[in-house]
């Protein structure tokens, strides 16, 4: 039992995390949309942020926050599509700092990341950034120093379009999803170095083998054998996470009010460290109507998984219920966090059970036998060693999971563990866990922008770009290279138009964000396909991006899962007229 101390003390930083939290966030809200300019809704053309350092509690949890105007999450942006902005961004805290526009296309030097596009914010500094806002829609703003977005650096940005909105929605309410932890994440990381799997408590046990759970005996004991944990889904759990709602916690209940008849427009932004969500109103379908900011063509679906960083735009038509729970769920399903949407402050919609959590399987090994000729059902077996030097025949195909011939540009070390002997497309795939959910799921190859792809040539080089780990000495890397290995940027011309095809060669899924760009998903007839700036790419499969190379400069392309993003698997793109672009050597990619 806790101590009368301790109790008070947990008590009064709970009340003082509370003080953090600003309007916009706070339970009971009518609505972004009616929330006027003042010390946490911001606008205009000037604007002043101040980083500091604070404390901040929530699930009987308490450690070191960073904060932004004193609150956490950040101060909204509310800005015009056409309006130039500056910024000026004071750091007080004892360490360099900065902010990254997630999602803004701003000039490079305007990007805010440290040692690529600008020197970083010293400690009692202050930098002015000065962009234009070139297009509207849902974004958010993030530290890229010393792993603060994970203590509290980060923010909403909601860009009005300069032209009345076509979805006339008669509320919204702007949703930022994040993971807490008192453990700081420069110490999960020395933990999850130290033992790959130190969070993860929900491994397979031989009371479920027992009871007829899960694996098979042959299958786990195959998996062991490839040093392979079909339960490793995600790095750090709700063993130690708190999950939040506008930094509200489970308990803590944030609540958003509607009336029955109305449209709401949610802007839902997932603005965690390390944890993919799971999104979804039970009893209230979501129609999707923008993805990364960008509008795409409604489509009505039950549950979305929501990748760290993605932002998505939603519609919903409350009737006469009361409630609405709003359920944001943990990928590997350690954890959730409820918020309710209700007709009056005060009421608590219903919290769902945790579902089970899911499992690996060979499609996530890039092992997926399906229209092969590996059995009728396509299943290889298990009980024949796979892996290291030894490897399965199929027709042709190397099973061993870590073949130099099926990655050729992959420089080869301890820091490469595995490579997909044979990735398919995943973008059609629902995504990790929601494989067998009875009700609908979003997949990206549901998505169609409203607007026509503003370039419609055909790419003219094709670019392979392996994303390497070795999970269980916890090293994740591009290409076999770490950040740290200072390997040379991949280069692009001005104008130039490539498709980038990224390879998951490791068996947890990474999004991957490419700062100032947008790229196409190439899935479905060209013309109108999902113009996004973060994409999931699933376990042992491939997506491939059109990408217009428009935004002259040096830029981040890194997973925003921030551990793996630190432990190195973040590259440079370059992008330099043609009379200063250096040659394309080897690795560079191939003319199509």
């Amino acid at each position: 039992m806790l101590g009368r101390r301790r109790f008070l003390a947990l008590g009064g930083a709970v009340a003082g995390s509370l003080g953090l939290l600003p309007a916009w966030a706070r339970s009971g809200t009518p609505g972004a949309g009616r929330a006027r300019a003042g010390s946490d809704v911001l606008s205009g053309e000037t604007i002043a942020l101040e980083i500091g350092a604070t404390h901040f509690a929530t699930g009987g949890r308490a450690s070191h926050a960073v904060t932004v105007n004193g609150t956490l999450p950040a101060p909204l942006l509310r800005l015009r599509e056409g309006q130039t902005v500056r910024i000026a961004v004071t750091n007080r805290l004892r360490e360099q700092s900065s902010i990254h526009w997630h999602g803004l296309l701003v000039p490079f030097h305007m990007d805010g990341v440290p040692g690529i596009s600008f020197p970083g914010i010293d400690p009692g500094e202050t930098f002015v950034y000065e962009f234009p806002l070139t297009h509207s829609g849902t974004f958010w703003y993030h530290s890229h120093s010393n792993m603060q977005e994970a203590v509290g650096l980060y923010g909403p940005i909601v860009i009005d379009p300069l032209e009345p909105d076509p979805l006339g929605a008669d509320r919204e309410h702007v949703l930022v999803l994040s993971d807490w932890s008192p453990i700081h994440p420069h110490e999960q990381m020395r933990r999850l170095k130290m033992q790959g799997g130190y969070f993860n408590r929900q491994k397979q046990t031989l009371q479920g083998l027992l009871a007829g759970r899960d694996q098979s005996l042959s299958d786990r004991l195959a998996w062991a054998k490839m040093r392979m944990d079909a339960t490793d889904i995600s790095d750090v759990t709700g063993s130690t996470y708190s999950y939040l709602v506008n930094g509200h916690g489970h308990a803590e209940n944030w609540t958003g009010l509607f009336a029955p008849g109305e449209k709401v427009r949610l802007r839902v932004i997932n603005a965690s460290s390390m944890t993919n969500f799971n999104f979804r109103i039970p009893g209230l379908p979501l129609t999707v109507v923008a993805a990364d900011g960008n509008p795409v063509q409604p489509v009505e679906t039950d549950e979305v998984q929501i990748a760290i960083a993605e932002t998505y735009d939603f519609v919903v038509a409350p009737g006469e219920a009361q409630t609405y729970g709003i359920v944001a769920e943990a990928i590997d399903r350690s954890g959730l966090v409820r918020a309710t949407l209700a007709r009056r402050a005060g009421l608590v919609a219903e919290t769902p059970k945790l579902r089970r959590r899911p499992l690996l399987t060979m499609r996530d090994m890039g092992m997926d036998m399906s229209g092969t000729e590996g059995g009728a059902d396509g299943v290889i077996d298990l009980s024949k060693p796979a892996g290291g030097t030894e490897a399965h025949s199929m027709k042709g195909h190397s099973m061993s999971m870590r073949d130099p011939s099926v990655a050729p540009g992959v420089r080869m070390g301890p820091g490469v563990a595995t490579l997909s002997p044979m990735p398919v497309d995943r973008l059609a795939d629902r995504p990790t866990g929601l494989e067998d959910a009875e009700h609908r799921v979003l997949t990206y190859a549901d998505l169609r922008a409203s607007d026509p792809n503003p370039d419609p040539r055909v790419p003219s080089r094709r670019i392979e770009v392996h994303l390497t780990a070795n999970m269980e000495r916890y090293m994740w890397s591009m290409d076999g290279k770490a950040m740290s290995e200072n390997p040379s940027p991949i280069p692009f011309r001005l104008g130039e138009r490539v498709r980038i095809v990224l390879i998951n060669d490791t068996m947890m899924p990474h999004p991957i964000h490419l700062h100032g760009h947008f790229f196409e998903l190439v899935s479905g007839e060209a013309g109108h396909r999902a113009r996004k700036h973060t994409v999931n790419v699933l376990p042992g499969g491939k997506v491939s991006l059109d990408l217009t190379a428009d935004g002259e400069g040096d830029w981040a392309f890194h997973c925003h899962m921030l551990l793996h993003m630190h432990a190195g698997m973040m590259r440079v793109v370059t992008v330099r007229r043609e009379q200063e672009q250096p040659k394309v050597e080897a690795g560079g990619g191939e003319v199509l």
